[in-house]
């Protein structure tokens, strides 16, 4: 599905290739040689200097001959390749060196009874809760007003990134569809390194790649990205532009699955948009 997926490599291969391509190397301080580049980035020679290791260690990782790394080795390459954080956690993660977090368990099929309550006493905050997969799992009134009928929908429809590429009404609500749909790809990518032989994750990604090209070529990227606050606008039909906050939560008693909640600046035209519209 593409973290496990190119004939001779590995996740941890594809990511240090993507990454060295991906990385300028006037960035990395490396004056210029002279030599003709033939393709983006850094050579190998390059970064195995950057990194103090082998040219024949790097070419190893890269072509999936070497898994298992050591931590100060990960760490010398993660800052030859100026990673950002997720990016890191990735790189631990795909290397079988897990990050300093709890493990997640595989995920359960629906949220908690409790969750749902919950879910219900906010009648002013759209939420829902998803799973790794970005499953739609449970949802309040506010969070089908605000993005789209999920019980009209069959249990297999109700994921966010499958909407978010295959369904045209809810991808018209994103006044930045692109950026969006990245950012889903990016947090789809981290979690397919933390769960490799998620079954159900893996026919997500091969069901997006079949049907959107630009989902193939985003996973392609292998760019990553651990959930966190953002703000998204939104074209909605009815309550019109909405500027809201993304805020996500994870749950204690169920580590593969977050609570995510739609809130605006108060007193803000979002703010007053959102209240008519929940209204």
């Amino acid at each position: 599905m593409g973290h496990r997926d190119a004939p001779g490599g590995s996740a941890l291969g594809e990511f240090l290739r993507s990454r060295r391509a991906a990385l300028d190397p006037h960035q990395a301080g490396l004056a210029d040689d002279g030599r003709l580049r033939r393709v983006p980035g850094l050579r190998r020679e390059e970064l195995a200097q950057l990194a103090h290791v082998s040219v024949d260690y790097v070419v190893r990782l890269e072509q999936g001959r070497t898994r298992r790394v050591s931590r100060p080795v990960l760490y010398a390459l993660a800052d030859a390749l100026q990673l950002a954080p997720d990016e890191r956690d990735y790189l631990l993660t795909v290397a079988d060196v897990a990050p300093a977090t709890a493990a997640r368990q595989p995920g359960r099929p629906e949220a908690g009874p409790r969750l749902r309550q919950l879910l219900d006493t906010m009648p002013d905050v759209p939420a829902m809760v998803l799973n790794r997969r970005m499953d739609v799992l449970a949802w309040n009134r506010g969070a089908a007003a605000l993005l789209t009928d999920f019980g009209a929908l069959s249990p297999a429809e109700r994921n966010l990134i499958r909407l978010t590429f295959l369904d045209d009404a809810f991808r018209a609500l994103y006044a930045d569809w692109s950026r969006a749909a990245r950012e889903c790809v990016a947090v789809l990518r981290m979690e397919a390194g933390r769960a490799p032989r998620d079954p159900s994750l893996s026919a997500l990604v091969g069901e997006l790649s079949v049907h959107d090209a630009d989902f193939r070529a985003w996973w392609a990227d292998h760019r990553v990205r651990g959930p966190r606050q953002l703000a998204k606008t939104y074209r909605h039909p009815v309550a019109g532009p909405l500027t809201l906050d993304v805020q996500q939560f994870s749950v204690d008693t169920h580590p593969d699955q977050q609570l995510i909640a739609y809130t605006a600046e108060p007193g803000s035209p979002s703010h007053e948009a959102l209240r008519l519209l929940l209204q």
